[in-house]
């Protein structure tokens, strides 16, 4: 599953090559973790929202805990309750220049980065509704991975080719499941020496 990926174009940029209007104040980081902003692709607008749809657990007090954020939805669960209301009528495009997978011995894990060879960004499938606890948030629909990342992870995020886009965001939910597949395009790696939980945040920002 993914949870860390890279988008390092400015939001003007992103407008421009989604075909989107642009919003003021988009504020996020290169690097997003799960519980925190991120640029989205939704209702014609670039827009940020939180990673990860809000999961409410209770302590052994029965008391509510900081909700856990929900940033990965598998294509096999989208009918649950859970998704299917964002899946029918909630969809959206996440900008992504690259998404991590954790590589090596527990403890010693480094970060391998994935991307789609020869494109600077590409749009992964996502799913997004408004929260009480963090305002709008989205979330990552995931498939099966594909040979190149077999040694790593067998799951991978939903990439979009160009065409497929308005499909995503406008079709039938039968329409946008179809979509739902192993992307079959080549994939840059870059297997790097950076360990995998360097830099991240040190709170949620739920």
């Amino acid at each position: 599953m993914c949870n860390l990926y890279r988008m390092t174009k400015a939001p003007a940029e992103i407008a421009r090559l989604f075909g989107a209007r642009g919003s003021a104040g988009a504020n996020f980081a290169a690097e997003v973790y799960p519980g925190y902003p991120g640029l989205v692709v939704a209702e014609g607008e670039t827009r940020v929202m939180t990673w990860g749809f809000p999961l409410v657990l209770k302590g052994k007090n029965g008391q509510p805990l900081r909700p856990k954020p929900v940033n990965n939805a598998r294509e096999d669960k989208l009918g649950t309750s859970f998704w299917r209301p964002s899946f029918e009528r909630r969809r959206c495009l996440i900008p992504v220049t690259a998404w991590a997978e954790a590589e090596g011995i527990k403890g010693q894990m480094t970060r391998t980065w994935y991307s789609l060879a020869g494109e600077e960004v590409f749009a992964v499938a996502g799913l997004w509704r408004p929260t009480e606890e963090w305002g709008a948030a989205y979330s990552m629909v995931m498939v099966d991975g594909c040979p190149q990342m077999a040694e790593v992870h067998d799951r991978m995020p939903v990439v979009l080719a160009r065409e497929s886009w308005e499909q995503w965001l406008a079709g039938t939910p039968a329409e946008a499941f179809a979509l739902c597949q192993t992307c079959s395009s080549e994939l840059a790696v870059d297997r790097t020496a950076e360990r995998w939980g360097a830099g991240r945040p040190a709170a949620s920002s739920g």
